[in-house]
């Protein structure tokens, strides 16, 4: 499988990288990442150019990696700056540096061509920085699944009614119309369901008894990264599309990283405009997050089960699939942009176009 290399993936969370050499498998390469003497965080192809010992298996020498089997030492930018017993360092002798980028708690890493990785296009939300609002990172979401599955069902509010009846959803929302706009940077995916009973979810956290109005807003950037704006409010006060702050209103986080063809790590968390500083709410959400996703995690590794097995026929698609059918032509898009290098971006006046 290719994947889409010219973007931002979710290397982990910041917790996660600490002083230690610690192996990453992202895109299916894997790589040694540590954090340096001034705290910032460093990638590096982990295999050594010599005998491919990976240097997650040496040792840190200061701010510089020494490979365990004959010592070669790579500096931050992944060149050699010591081959112990001779003074010349051939060019060669390099590993891959990746670009980093730290911001709120999350360590992005870009696993394409350098001169186009541009921080400003790391994913940020407003909620981050506003003092009404609670951020809290859950936990990473391992599943034996295609990157591409796991993305589609965070574009796919219709299966919430099926999946996930106790936590999410109910049977009140299984014919409630799905509307989808594909045309912005974001896939989008929403509807309202009015004046039914609050999910489980809801009765626990936001304490509603009555009925409420409630919706589902998806939100899917390509290639890895979904928002779902979810909540509720009584149905008495009669809230508006655009008044969703006036109810219990979270948003749920999902940054997918492929592993392999066929391993995805999901790390999960939310913002919430609601119990903000209370971490005791946040470890009851993460509870019933936990339920919900590893009902995700079942349907989604049978998916993966079934589809590497030999197919009889063409599987089918329907109404609510338009959503992940415009994710698949974007991914396909993105692919094909990187398999070819465009050098007539400028074009000589030979060429006049009129389009």
């Amino acid at each position: 499988m290719e994947f889409v290399r010219n973007a931002w993936y979710v290397a982990g969370w910041s917790k996660e990288i600490d002083a230690e050499l610690r192996r990453f498998t992202i895109l299916d390469e894997h790589i040694v990442m540590f954090r340096k003497s001034d705290g910032s965080v460093v990638a590096l192809e982990d295999r050594c150019p010599h005998r491919l010992l990976p240097l997650s298996k040496g040792k840190r020498i200061g701010d510089t990696v020494q490979c365990g089997y004959h010592g070669l030492t790579f500096d931050c930018s992944g060149k050699c700056v010591r081959v112990p017993g001779q003074s010349n360092l051939p060019a060669s002798a390099y590993v891959e540096a990746f670009p980093i980028v730290e911001k709120n708690d999350i360590v992005w890493i870009w696993m394409g061509d350098k001169d186009k990785a541009n921080a400003d296009d790391v994913f940020d939300m407003p909620e981050f920085y506003d003092p009404s609002w609670h951020a809290h990172q859950g936990e990473a979401l391992h599943l034996k699944s295609n990157y591409l599955n796991v993305a589609e069902n965070l574009v796919d509010p219709a299966h919430v009614s099926f999946v996930h009846p106790t936590t999410l959803g109910s049977a009140a929302s299984e014919n409630v119309p799905v509307h989808v706009v594909t045309e912005g940077k974001a896939i989008v995916a929403w509807r309202w369901i009015r004046d039914a009973e609050p999910v489980g979810f809801f009765k626990k956290f936001g304490g509603f008894s009555g009925n409420v109005d409630r919706w589902h807003y998806y939100y899917l950037y390509t290639p890895c990264t979904a928002v779902i704006d979810f909540g509720s409010a009584p149905v008495e006060d009669q809230i508006a599309e655009d008044e969703r702050d006036k109810g219990v209103r979270i948003f749920a986080l999902h940054f997918m990283t492929p592993v392999t063809r066929n391993y995805t790590i999901d790390r999960w968390m939310h913002l919430r405009n609601r119990a903000v500083g209370d971490e005791e709410a946040s470890a009851a959400m993460d509870a019933m997050f936990r339920i919900a996703f590893n009902e995700d995690k079942e349907i989604l590794e049978a998916v993966q089960a079934e589809e590497e097995r030999p197919l009889k026929r063409r599987p089918i698609r329907i109404a609510i699939d338009k959503g992940p059918m415009v994710y698949r032509k974007r991914i396909t898009e993105l692919l094909e942009k990187e398999r070819t290098h465009d050098i007539a971006s400028d074009p000589t006046p030979a060429f006049i176009y009129h389009d």
